[in-house]
């Protein structure tokens, strides 16, 4: 009679056992190239365990895809004359305020869009994410979405394979990366499209995702918990009067391109926010 092979049982407190499952992954991994090892620091492959309950064949499975996705579409090379066009109207943007904890925030506004361009309205996506992980002060990982569905229609939806894949590149290449977000103001309309995406939306972000009413109190002190309401725009029921100025995040992105191109230089010795 054969007897069951006993596993021991992780103890995601334990730092020993920990310290165990990261250096096992980084031994899965084997070697990287520059750019490979510079994103694959200690926090990057801790956010990598979490995203698969600290299993290491997994972990390492969903690490190596990411690699993989760089390597190809390399995220890092985007600069901001690649998505200054789809950016125009502010549909997405890093905001200039952070939530209570300094963690990067960044405004999306559905009802802006403004192109048909599935290439292009992915590429605008990863770069601005790729600015908002760069922008997160030290000891922060995670960034914070505040959506804003004034105004958005059916017409606003776009094409599901648009969809899918942006909900692929955020699920499968920045994994807890986000922390929360705040879905303000979406219409009745809008209950279809989300039993759509609902499907492409994993259990772990869907819990992190805050349906948020201005006529709705208790909704919004759910967000006041999270941003201070004298930082939040007026258009989210704060009481800052910050705007989306095109001409001026050009310049902004103009030189946080350049703080990109050095972070990822090949003979950069730089480590920013575990990216």
């Amino acid at each position: 009679m054969f007897r069951r092979k006993h596993t021991p049982h992780f103890n995601l407190h334990d730092a020993e056992q920990r310290e165990a499952k990261i250096n096992e992954m980084r031994a899965a991994l084997g070697p990287l190239s520059a750019r490979g090892e510079k994103y694959c620091n200690e926090s990057c492959l801790i956010r990598y365990l979490e995203a698969r309950n600290w299993n290491v064949e997994k972990s390492t499975k969903m690490l190596v895809e990411s690699l993989k996705w760089r390597e190809g579409s390399r995220p890092e090379n985007i600069r901001w004359p690649d998505v200054s066009g789809e950016a125009e109207t502010g549909k997405m943007y890093r905001a200039s305020f952070p939530d209570r904890e300094g963690k990067t925030v960044v405004v999306m506004r559905p009802a802006k869009q403004n192109t048909s361009s599935h290439e292009g309205q992915v590429q605008h996506l990863v770069y601005t994410l790729e600015n908002a992980v760069l922008s997160l002060p030290e000891g922060q990982e995670k960034m914070v979405w505040l959506i804003d569905f004034t105004g958005w229609t059916l017409a606003h939806a776009g094409p599901v394979k648009t969809a899918r894949e942006s909900m692929s590149v955020v699920q499968n290449h920045y994994p807890e990366r986000l922390s929360v977000a705040f879905l303000f103001n979406a219409p009745k309309v809008f209950e279809a499209t989300f039993k759509v995406l609902k499907v492409l939306v994993d259990k772990k972000t869907m819990q992190k995702l805050n349906f948020v009413y201005k006529e709705n109190e208790e909704s919004m002190k759910t967000l006041y918990e999270h941003i201070d309401p004298e930082a939040l725009p007026v258009d989210f029921g704060g009481k800052n009067n910050v705007t989306y100025n095109h001409e001026d995040y050009s310049k902004l992105m103009t030189k946080d391109d350049i703080k990109t191109a050095s972070f990822w230089a090949e003979d950069g010795n730089h480590v920013m926010n575990g990216h």
